[in-house]
């Protein structure tokens, strides 16, 4: 670390702007450094590390002091990474981020993909060897006209980069699932602008239809799902991610009937998540604090150990009142056929059924085809 120096990031004259690339880390030899995620900017002449979140950590390496590149492929816990082997450090640099350095090699690791094209256009870069090649000596003709020059080359270099940056980010969403995955927030924020001009659509368009179709676009991700990192303690990461399941998961349990099991709640929102996959064990406690925050969805867990996820305003007693009607009109039904008449899961019919067994209302009849249930006739007929 002890060749790079402090810059202000700004291009020189003769210098030209090569690649870029986002989440870049610093390893001084084998050592992880403070400069954990920045931009990694290669010109002609130097390298440039920018800091993500502290836009004046600016860190700059000429290319003058790489005498050998090598590559470190990725691994499925490791990022790609170049090595670049260094000369002595030049006494008279300006000042850096350290004086002094056990290591003659820095790695640079590329947490977000583009190691292969940095790779590639920084050994094209000190093939070069542009710092070397003077500029042109021209004879200044006056200030003012030396001043419009430099601003013109400015601008010229400003719409160059612009125009890089936007073919870069454009071959760079589709490279792999990992770059589509960054896209999320713009895809969901579009969702949502299509859902709300459906909504306000009058004409062909049911208020049905727009109201289905904006559950389709809604169920493309969570624009910014709640992670163990962002949160210091376990309580409130909980707390926190129980408050987005409740937002996520009211309207999907309202037109569900207002009940759904833990296992398809687990599986619909890590289907929104993408890569922020939750865990089991994160989800059922962070639905055990629901009761506590007094959230719109609650936590009910069955007598035979199934875990739903219910609406806080759904009834048990109007669920069993139901259930009794059902096989009253049908005469008997069993957890499958139960669970095409309502639309719902066989687990779900079944627990139905038995809570409405428990309270009297149902009777069972077990035998070798399986096992059925049937109205209490001794509660509704007299002896």
């Amino acid at each position: 670390m002890d060749r790079f120096s402090w810059s202000d990031g700004i291009l020189s004259a003769e210098e030209q702007l090569i690649t870029q690339q986002n989440g870049v880390r610093i390893y001084d030899g084998t050592q992880k450094t403070a400069f954990d995620y920045g931009k990694l900017v290669l010109t002609s002449h130097r390298v440039v590390w920018k800091d993500h979140k502290d836009q004046k950590c600016i860190l700059t390496l000429p290319l003058s002091y790489v005498v050998q590149i090598e590559e470190e492929g990725s691994t499925l816990t490791k990022s790609a990474k170049s090595v670049l082997h260094l000369s002595p450090a030049d006494p008279r640099r300006p000042s850096g981020p350290s004086m002094s350095s056990s290591f003659s090699f820095i790695r640079f690791s590329f947490t977000e993909g583009g190691q292969k094209e940095f790779h590639r256009t920084i050994s094209e870069a000190v093939q070069r060897k542009r710092w070397e090649v003077r500029p042109a000596q021209t004879q200044a003709v006056g200030s003012n006209q030396k001043q419009l020059r430099t601003g013109i080359s400015g601008i010229e270099k400003s719409i160059q980069q612009k125009h890089m940056d936007t073919d870069r980010n454009i071959s760079q969403a589709f490279e792999d699932l990992s770059k589509l995955m960054d896209k999320a927030k713009e895809m969901v924020a579009i969702s949502r602008n299509i859902s709300t001009k459906l909504r306000e659509k009058q004409g062909d368009i049911t208020e049905d239809e727009t109201l289905q179709f904006k559950s389709y676009l809604l169920s493309l991700g969570i624009d910014d799902p709640v992670t163990r990192d962002a949160f210091g303690s376990s309580n409130k990461y909980f707390q926190e991610l129980a408050k987005q399941i409740s937002d996520v998961m009211e309207q999907p349990l309202k037109t569900s009937g207002g009940v759904m099991t833990l296992s398809d709640v687990y599986c619909r929102l890590n289907r929104a998540r993408g890569l922020e996959l939750l865990s089991p064990d994160d989800l059922v406690n962070a639905c055990r604090t629901m009761d506590l925050l007094q959230l719109p969805v609650r936590l009910h867990v069955f007598e035979s150990g199934v875990m739903v996820l219910q609406l806080r305003s759904h009834s048990n007693e109007a669920t069993v009142a139901d259930t009794e009607r059902t096989v009253e009109k049908s005469g008997s039904l069993t957890a499958e056929e139960l669970a095409k008449i309502i639309g719902s899961s066989v687990v779900l019919s079944k627990e139905r059924l038995l809570t409405a067994e428990k309270l009297g209302k149902l009777c069972r009849d077990e035998s070798t085809e399986g096992l059925r249930f049937f109205p209490n006739l001794l509660l509704t007929k007299a002896l």
